[in-house]
């Protein structure tokens, strides 16, 4: 470590000490997304741990990690991440009449290490992030950015009925219900406002119940974590879709920080009795929750730091050969990609027509019916240029998410892929013949689909992804698959039963 890093170590251990902080929490993702978390006695953060790391992690009982003679594990805490969690959260809401208890904690992120050698661990999602990036840098490209809208619900309540368990029950179905006061299905409405379907987009409060919440979840944001929150706003869909817009920032911190507001997001939710949910359709008749992923690519010459992406003699968009090739490489592999970036069963009932989502490969200035759409508020606007893509949903790992996008980009700047003209129509409006005839190419309708195109189409990931990880990515999702669609569903039986 250099002279800066350890300084900063000291300080953060001294902050542990002064603020009597007791238990420190180590995070990470697994490959699929879901926040793991490990408690520590505060006094084990020593300036070693940093470097030596912590045997604390059996990687055969993560999901997609280790097999089980091969399982022992370190993990260390990078201090870059070192933040005080706020009073709330890691409390059990359901129990807050019983106790009083409160205590202080802190959280890291940590890189994964192999036990034994200490290598970085070819699957951890932080690991893959930077070595995208350190790809990124090898072909010229010092800087990479990126700014993810993550939507969600916050519901009252979500109801599995009759039980849980039912969901697996092989010989009874199940149903579910999903509960907020804002919907118009709502049967306990004392305010007296409601939001109709597919009308749900910037209504002022008291319509929009969940404002305060919002800015709770910002300020929370700001005020622990030092994340810049630019705006937050209702969503299209009722019962409580909403939207937090976070300033941009490189690859791997960014995607720091959208786990960081999910993780807040739903202790905020918690905590006033309610859940949030992040998949990417939980509602039939409304839209379903996107991730929107904003994305340049930046070179720095003689002390200045330029767009790539920029050119301003460009009269389309003000969007340089480079950005045109990044968005070639990005249809080329959209494929593949989708098996990251919409990596569950769900997030393909999200891309439908008719819920502003995408479902066509196309590109577009200022088209929100594009798959990959090209801001364009301002002119003459070179530190936000930037491309859109409008695929992604919130269940992706946003390590993964953006590390693939980011490989696809580079692959078509490397291999010069020129997209096809772009596309200033209603896309969702073309027949399917005109479609064909503009040679518009579909998107997966299931994540079978989109596995089928990973298996065929990841050479481009391989500077950062391991080829025995995809292939073990690929057979767990392809398993998840079958087990959503070889389940008979409330919805079969009313449509089939008589036939």
């Amino acid at each position: 470590m250099n002279e800066n890093s350890n300084q900063n170590i000291t300080k953060i251990i001294d902050t542990i000490k002064n603020e009597k902080i007791e238990w420190i929490r180590l995070q990470f993702c697994d490959p699929f997304g879901i926040l793991q978390q490990i408690s520590i006695d505060s006094e084990d953060i020593t300036e070693e741990v940093f470097s030596e790391g912590l045997p604390r992690l059996d990687g055969s009982s993560i999901k997609g990690f280790k097999e089980i003679h091969d399982s022992d594990m370190l993990i260390s805490p990078d201090p870059n991440t070192f933040a005080i969690n706020p009073d709330f959260f890691d409390m059990d809401y359901r129990e807050r009449e019983q106790t009083d208890y409160h205590t202080k904690s802190a959280r890291f992120f940590v890189n994964i290490h192999e036990g034994y050698t200490g290598k970085r661990y070819s699957r951890d999602s932080r690991y893959i992030a930077e070595r995208a990036c350190e790809f990124a840098k090898d072909l010229g490209f010092d800087k990479c950015y990126f700014g993810p809208e993550v939507e969600f619900f916050i519901f009252d309540k979500i109801v599995l009925g009759p039980n849980p368990m039912s969901t697996i029950n092989w010989s009874g179905g199940t149903g579910y219900s999903i509960e907020s006061r804002e919907a118009p299905w709502s049967t306990d409405n004392s305010s007296g406002y409601t939001i109709p379907v597919k009308g749900g987009y910037f209504p002022a409060p008291p319509a929009d119940s969940l404002n305060c919440a919002r800015d709770e979840i910002g300020s929370t944001l700001h005020n622990y974590f030092g994340i810049k929150i630019e705006a937050h706003h209702h969503e299209v869909a009722t019962a409580g879709q909403g939207e937090i817009q976070m300033e941009f920032d490189e690859l791997l911190p960014m995607a720091d920080k959208v786990v960081t507001m999910k993780k807040t997001t739903k202790e905020v939710a918690a905590k006033r009795g309610r859940v949030a949910n992040f998949m990417p359709k939980p509602l039939e008749v409304d839209n379903g929750s996107a991730m929107h992923i904003s994305q340049s690519l930046w070179k720095e010459e003689n002390d200045k730091k330029i767009n790539t992406f920029y050119d301003p003699n460009d009269e389309y968009a003000e969007l340089s050969q480079t950005a045109q090739y990044y968005i070639g490489g990005l249809l080329e592999h959209a494929g593949s990609l989708c098996a990251i970036t919409n990596p569950t069963t769900n997030s393909y009932r999200r891309l439908v027509p008719g819920f502003e989502a995408p479902t066509n490969l196309a590109w577009s200035r200022s088209n929100r019916s594009a798959c990959i759409r090209i801001p364009s508020h301002h002119k003459n606007m070179e530190t936000r240029k930037r491309i859109e893509s409008r695929i992604p949903d919130p269940s992706a790992n946003i390590y993964l998410a953006q590390s693939s996008l980011l490989l696809a980009g580079l692959d078509g700047i490397k291999k010069k892929i020129q997209p096809p003209d772009p596309v200033d129509l209603n896309i969702y409006k073309l027949s399917e013949k005109k479609k064909r005839e503009m040679g518009i190419k579909k998107l997966p309708v299931a994540l079978r689909d989109a596995v089928d195109a990973l298996e065929s189409d990841n050479e481009y990931l391989q500077p950062a992804f391991a080829k025995d990880f995809l292939e073990e990515y690929c057979e767990i999702k392809r398993h998840e698959h079958i087990s959503v669609f070889s389940l008979p569903s409330p919805r079969e039986f009313y449509l089939y039963s008589n036939v």
